[in-house]
C-alpha cells in the first residue's frame, strides 16, 4: 500500500512538471492552453500540499491571464503569488512577481508602475540579477522620461546599461542595450543636446539592423526618431532623406499604419518647414484620413495643428482656425501638452478678446503643468524613500508582532486563568445565593403554614362557641318547650290552646336561631384545603387590588401534602407573578385559573381576555425570567399562547413525584 502511495505521488508529480513546461509556453496561438495547464498544475500541487509547485503553477497561470489580457484574474493571481513567496522566503519569485506588476501598471497607475519596479530592483539587487536587474531599471527611467524628469531617466538609464555592460552579449543582452539607448537618444533630444541623441540613435539603429535587418519596424521606428532630431536640429535635408526611406518601406501603411502616419507627417511638416509647398496641404489631409480611419487621434493633434499653421501662414485664417480648434478640442481631454500648444496658437491668430481669452488659459494651464513638474521631479525619490521606509517599518512590524503574539498568549492564558477563578467564585456565591433562596423560601412556606395554623385555630375555637351555643341554649330551649307541649298534650282547654300556640312561636324562634347557625358554620372545610386555601386568598387580593374579577377552579383529586415545599412555593410566586403581568400588560378585565390533576402532574392554566400579543415577537422581560426559572428547577414546562385582540393563555405543567 506504501509503495502505491508513493507511486502516485510520483505520478503526480510527473504530471506537474509536464503542466509547468508546457504552461510556460505562452503564444497569442495557445493562451487558453497555457491557462489549461496551468491551472491543472496548480489543482495537483495543491492536492499534494507542495508550496513550491503551488507557486510556479501561480506565476504561470498569473502570466498566462496577462498575456490574456483578463487584468482581475492576473492581479488576483499575482498577489496571492507574492503572498506565498514571502511566506516560504522565495526572494526570486517575489522580484519576478513585482517586476511584472511593475510592467502591468506602467500605463495605468505610474505610482503603483514604480512602486512595484522599486520593490522588484531591490530584490534583483540582493539576488545580485543584474540582467533582470536592469531590464526594471529600463521600466523606471522610462517612467521618469513620460513624467519629464530627463535628468533622473539619464542616470537610471546609464545606471541600467553598466549593468548590462558588465554580463556576456547574450542576444537578449544586445537587444536590451539597443532600448536604453534609444531611451538616452529621447532624453538628450529633450535637453537639445542634439549631438548626444544623434549618436545613441545610432547606436541603437546599428544593434536593431544587426538583429532585425534594414526592413524591420523597429528599425523603421528607431529611424524615424532620428529624423526627428534632425529636423529638431534644422538639419532639414538629412531628416527628409530618412523620412523619404521609411516611407519607402514595403508596406509600411499595412503593417504599421501608425508609425506610417507619424512619419508622413513629420515629412510634411519638414517640407513646410523648408518652404516646398508643392504636396502641401495634401500630405498633411492625407495623414489625417489615415488618422480617421485607425481612429488614432493623439497622432492627429499634431497634424491639424501642422495645418493650422500652413493655413495661417497663406492668409487662410478661417481654415487655421478650424483645424487649431480641432487640434484644442482633441487634445484637451487627454493630452495637456498638445492642448498647451494649441491655446497658444490660438491665441496669436484669434480676435483681441478671444485671444486673450486662449491666451489667459494658456497661462493657467502652464502654470498648472510647470507646478505639476516641479512635483514630479522629486516623486520618485519619494516613492523609492517611501518604499525603503515601507520595508523598515515591516521588518519593526514583524518584530513587534512576533512580541505582541507572546504577550498576547502569556495575557490570554492569564485572563482564562482568571476567568476560572472568577467564574468558579461565583459558582459558588450562586451556589450559596440558591442555597439561601431555598432556605428563604422554605420560612416563607413556614410562615404561610404558620399563618394557616392559626386560621385553622381560630375556625375550630369558632366551632366550639357554636357547639357551646348549640348546646346549652338552642337544645336546652327545645327540651323545655318540649316539655310543657307534654304537659299540654291532653289539655284542650282555652288557656291550653293559646299556650300551644305561644309555644309553637317560640319552636320558629329557634327555628330561626337554628338556621343562623347553620349559616356561620356552612364554609368550605375540605380535605387538603390548606395551601389552596392560601393560593385563594393571594388571588382574592391580587384580583381586588389589580380591578380583575376572576374565576377559581381547583382539582379536590390534588393531594397538595403530597407536593414538596420547594414546588408549592413555586407554583405560589408562579400565579402572583402571571396575575402582576396580566395587570401590568393585558389591559385584561377578567382572569380564569384553574388547577388539573393529570397522569400525576398538577396543570395550571391562566386565561385572561386582555389585548394579547405576538409570542414570536415579544421580548422576554425580567418576570418572564424569573417564571421560566422556577419552572426549570422544579422539572417542569411552560408555554404561552396568545391572540390579538383575544387574550392570553399560560399552561404550567408540574410533577408531583
Amino acid at each position: 500500500m506504501v509503495l502505491f502511495s508513493q507511486k502516485d505521488i510520483k505520478s503526480d508529480l510527473d504530471s506537474i512538471q509536464y503542466y509547468l513546461h508546457h504552461s510556460k509556453k505562452i503564444t497569442s496561438k495557445n493562451l487558453e492552453s497555457s491557462i489549461h495547464f496551468s491551472l491543472r498544475a496548480k489543482a495537483l500541487s495543491e492536492k499534494l500540499k507542495i508550496d513550491s509547485l503551488i507557486l510556479r503553477s501561480g506565476v504561470n497561470l498569473s502570466s498566462a491571464y496577462f498575456s490574456n489580457r483578463e487584468n482581475a484574474l492576473f492581479l488576483k493571481h499575482s498577489h496571492k503569488s507574492l503572498k506565498l513567496a514571502r511566506k516560504i522566503n522565495d526572494s526570486m519569485v517575489l522580484a519576478l512577481v513585482n517586476k511584472k506588476l511593475g510592467y502591468f501598471y506602467y500605463d495605468k497607475i505610474i505610482d503603483s508602475a514604480y512602486y512595484y519596479n522599486s520593490k522588484a530592483e531591490k530584490l534583483f539587487r540582493i539576488l545580485n540579477d543584474k540582467f533582470n536587474r536592469a531590464v526594471v531599471l529600463l521600466d523606471i527611467s522610462l517612467l521618469q522620461y513620460n513624467d519629464k524628469d530627463y535628468t533622473g531617466s539619464e542616470l537610471t538609464a546609464i545606471n541600467g546599461l553598466s549593468l548590462l555592460d558588465d554580463l556576456e552579449e547574450t542576444l537578449e543582452v544586445i537587444k536590451y542595450k539597443s532600448y536604453f539607448y534609444n531611451n538616452l537618444a529621447l532624453i538628450f533630444n529633450q535637453l537639445e543636446q542634439r549631438k548626444e541623441s544623434i549618436f545613441y540613435h545610432n547606436k541603437a539603429i546599428d544593434i536593431h539592423t544587426e538583429l532585425y535587418g534594414d526592413e524591420s519596424m523597429a528599425v523603421a521606428r528607431q529611424k524615424s526618431n532620428l529624423a526627428n532630431v534632425y529636423r529638431d536640429s534644422k538639419r532639414y535635408d538629412v531628416a527628409l532623406n530618412y523620412y523619404t526611406e521609411i516611407l519607402d518601406f514595403e508596406n509600411l501603411i499595412k503593417k504599421n499604419p501608425g508609425l506610417y502616419v507619424s512619419v508622413l507627417a513629420n515629412y510634411a511638416h519638414t517640407l513646410y518647414l523648408t518652404k516646398q509647398y508643392q504636396q502641401l496641404p495634401k500630405l498633411y489631409l492625407d495623414a489625417l484620413k489615415i488618422c480617421d480611419s485607425i481612429d488614432s487621434k493623439s497622432r492627429s493633434i499634431p497634424i491639424n495643428l501642422y495645418l493650422a499653421e500652413y493655413y495661417n501662414d497663406n492668409n487662410k485664417k478661417d481654415s487655421a482656425k478650424y483645424y487649431a480648434y480641432r487640434a484644442k478640442m482633441v487634445s484637451q481631454k487627454y493630452y495637456k501638452d498638445d492642448l498647451l500648444l494649441s491655446l497658444l496658437f490660438l491665441s496669436k491668430i484669434e480676435d483681441d478678446s478671444i485671444a486673450v481669452k486662449h491666451y489667459d488659459a494658456y497661462i493657467k494651464l502652464s502654470d498648472s503643468l510647470q507646478k505639476k513638474e516641479r512635483v514630479l521631479r522629486n516623486k520618485f525619490a519619494r516613492i523609492h524613500y517611501e518604499t525603503e521606509k515601507i520595508e523598515q517599518e515591516n521588518i519593526q512590524i514583524a518584530k513587534e508582532r512576533s512580541w505582541l503574539l507572546i504577550i498576547s498568549v502569556v495575557v490570554i492564558i492569564a485572563s482564562f486563568l482568571l476567568y476560572i477563578v472568577i467564574a468558579q467564585r461565583n459558582k459558588n456565591r450562586e451556589l450559596q445565593f440558591v442555597q439561601k433562596q431555598q432556605e428563604t423560601n422554605e420560612e416563607i412556606y413556614n410562615l404561610m403554614l404558620s399563618q394557616n395554623e392559626v386560621i385553622e385555630e381560630a375556625r375550630a375555637t369558632e366551632k366550639k362557641r357554636i357547639s357551646q351555643e348549640l348546646h346549652d341554649g338552642v337544645l336546652g330551649r327545645l327540651f323545655g318547650t318540649r316539655l310543657s307541649l307534654d304537659s299540654l298534650n291532653m289539655n284542650n282547654s282555652v288557656e291550653a290552646v293559646k299556650s300551644r300556640s305561644e309555644y309553637i312561636d317560640g319552636l320558629k324562634t329557634i327555628e330561626e336561631d337554628i338556621r343562623k347557625v347553620s349559616h356561620e358554620l356552612n364554609t368550605d372545610f375540605v380535605s387538603g384545603s390548606g395551601f389552596i386555601d392560601i393560593i385563594k386568598t393571594l388571588i382574592e387580593t391580587q384580583a381586588l387590588a389589580y380591578g380583575l374579577s376572576y374565576d377559581l377552579k381547583h382539582d379536590d383529586a390534588i393531594i397538595w401534602d403530597e407536593l414538596s415545599n420547594k414546588k408549592k412555593i413555586h407554583i405560589y410566586r408562579i400565579v402572583q407573578e402571571s396575575l402582576h403581568n396580566i395587570y401590568k400588560h393585558a389591559n385584561a378585565s377578567h382572569v380564569d385559573i384553574s388547577f388539573k390533576l393529570k397522569k400525576n402532574v398538577i396543570c395550571l392554566m391562566l386565561k385572561d381576555d386582555g389585548s394579547g400579543f405576538d409570542v414570536a415577537k415579544a421580548k422576554s422581560g425580567i418576570g418572564l425570567k424569573n417564571m421560566n426559572s422556577r419552572i426549570k428547577e422544579i422539572e417542569g414546562s411552560i408555554k404561552i399562547t396568545s391572540e390579538l385582540s383575544i387574550g392570553t393563555r399560560v399552561t404550567i405543567e408540574v410533577p408531583i413525584a
